[in-house]
């Protein structure tokens, strides 16, 4: 086997192991799925607005078994409350990046992660019907590999336990989900045109060193 040949088949085992990584190959959540997570966390205390649970309940019965963006606008708290496990007179940032101790690594783990994060830099430009959501202090896009890594991430009790720490931290916030039609931030992509550029590089290396070596 020829020194290319064994260049472009390592690239494409390369990216193979990556997309089998990056992509959830399980299809739609099964109810059995479902009520296995609905079990883990009924007796937990969820927080925040007691609607949402039934609108995620109707989101991961809704599943198509494909990634997903989280869009989430967040202002944080002038003067947050003292909460147990935080420091004394912890600021707002303080308690968000106590709950982003857990969420980066248990993300990660799961091939989900921040796509875009970014501080608002003017209040809202466009707004219609929403009254309060005029200023907001940070935004976040998040990538999730599908609602299966979702649940597997929220249906850990440590979650909630640190979930306190971000509902402490925040005036107000939205975040909810798209699946994106257009998506040329997807690393599948962008690893894929990587990869091919640098192996076709490195492939035309090869080729030209080849006449020299048979020469010799």
């Amino acid at each position: 086997m020829t020194s290319q040949r064994k260049l472009w088949l390592g690239s494409i085992a390369l990216y193979a192991l990556f997309v089998s990584w990056y992509t959830d190959f399980g299809g739609p959540l099964t109810e059995a799925e479902i009520q296995a997570y609905i079990a883990k966390t009924e007796n937990l205390d969820l927080g925040g607005d007691p609607s949402a649970r039934g609108a995620l309940l109707e989101f991961l019965r809704n599943d198509t078994g494909g990634q997903f963006l989280m869009f989430n606008a967040v202002d944080l708290a002038k003067d947050p409350p003292e909460i147990d496990g935080a420091p004394p007179n912890a600021d707002a940032q303080t308690l968000v990046d106590l709950y982003m101790e857990h969420m980066i690594p248990a993300l990660l783990s799961r091939a989900n992660h921040p796509v875009v994060v970014g501080k608002s830099v003017a209040n809202s430009l466009d707004l219609l019907g929403i009254e309060g959501a005029e200023a907001w202090s940070d935004g976040a896009i998040m990538r999730y590999r599908s609602r299966r890594t979702f649940i597997d991430i929220i249906g850990n009790p440590e979650f909630y336990r640190r979930h306190d720490f971000k509902l402490a931290g925040l005036e107000k916030t939205i975040a909810y989900p798209i699946e994106p039609r257009i998506y040329l931030g997807d690393l599948r992509l962008l690893l894929g045109l990587f990869m091919l550029a640098i192996t076709a590089l490195v492939d035309t290396h090869l080729a030209r060193k080849e006449p020299h070596a048979d020469s010799q």
